[in-house]
């Protein structure tokens, strides 16, 4: 992803009051952020230093709850019943868009759609890691590939839950490569974070976010990236489109939506409110001390890149087909 240029003067005007547009008196009570996955995430840890910015803007409680299940789909779907009334939201990630197709593929009725959320705010958009423990015996991406072909199924992964955001990018490599891998699902990030730390498996995709700490103590390490670039600060590790895997390319973002009845005027203050918060010093230091890059775009340009995303990732789905 490209970061954008002039990002801060973008910011600092996206969050000043537009002339001759009526305020509206929000937020008048707390403003809970859901978050469809445990602590320990990727959607946790940039949800939490966003809460605490907004509620020094706001004045006003912002709790964020955790609300998992079922890959994301028990918390993405609260969010789009929720009252259109600006004071629930959610921190939504990749998989708000696989999951209904997931739903499809199995001949079930999805537990909501994404028309019924209104994108607001995107706040990071990483590329994803392949990362391993550091006692691996895997010296590079090559090496990962050539020990899962002579042994097929034996290589575990962690993963958020089937079709989750951290099961389509190992998905889609194994599709792209033609290898076999033995997927061990969690209820979240989190969770299948501590199955990599503690050797129950020996692989897991995620964002730089939840890895960082443990990249610097020398607990784990990366073969890999999904990206279509390297990132800069680890530009040794090659991206699997150098592999030869152009079609694996995936990005797990982190973006702030609201039930998509919310009315005009009250998405427009939370996108003044999350402009704000994402200029915010301290909200900054503390995403870039987790390891997430800010890549704050909201209005058209997040709608954008959001149906952008959605397709690919549809079609993904449908190319990986039924994961039982």
């Amino acid at each position: 992803m490209h970061r954008r240029p002039l990002l801060a003067a973008a910011l600092a005007a996206a969050a000043l009051p537009r002339a001759g547009t009526a305020e509206p008196d929000f937020p008048g009570r707390a403003v809970t952020l859901v978050v469809a996955f445990p602590p320990g995430g990727q959607g946790d840890v940039v949800a939490r230093p966003v809460a605490a910015g907004l509620e020094r803007l706001w004045r006003q409680p912002v709790p964020v709850v955790n609300r998992a299940g079922a890959s994301g789909e028990i918390g993405y779907a609260s969010v789009a019943r929720a009252a259109p009334d600006g004071h629930t939201l959610l921190m939504g990630l990749a998989s708000l868009a696989v999951i209904p197709e997931a739903a499809r593929l199995f001949g079930r009725q999805a537990a909501y759609e994404i028309d019924q959320l209104a994108p607001i705010a995107l706040l990071t958009a990483d590329p994803t890691f392949l990362a391993v423990p550091a006692g691996a015996p895997w010296g590079s991406l090559d090496d990962f590939l050539a020990d899962a072909r002579r042994r097929p199924g034996a290589i575990a992964y962690s993963s958020s839950g089937h079709y989750g955001a951290l099961h389509l990018p190992m998905a889609m490599l194994t599709t792209a490569a033609g290898i076999e891998l033995l997927h061990v699902p969690f209820q979240g990030g989190g969770p299948a974070l501590t199955a990599l730390l503690s050797g129950q498996v020996m692989a897991m995709a995620s964002g730089p976010g939840p890895l960082t700490p443990h990249l610097r103590s020398g607990a784990l390490r990366v073969l890999a990236s999904w990206g279509a670039r390297r990132i800069p600060g680890f530009e040794a590790v090659p991206t699997l489109r150098e592999a030869g895997f152009a079609e694996a390319e995936y990005y797990i973002w982190a973006g702030i939506l609201a039930p998509a009845g919310t009315p005009p005027a009250l998405q427009a203050a939370l996108r003044r409110g999350m402009a704000a918060a994402a200029a915010d010093p301290e909200v900054r230091r503390a995403l870039a001390a987790g390891g997430n890059a800010l890549d704050y775009r909201d209005g058209k340009a997040f709608a954008a890149f959001f149906r952008e995303d959605t397709a690919r990732l549809v079609r993904a789905v449908n190319r990986i087909g039924k994961v039982e």
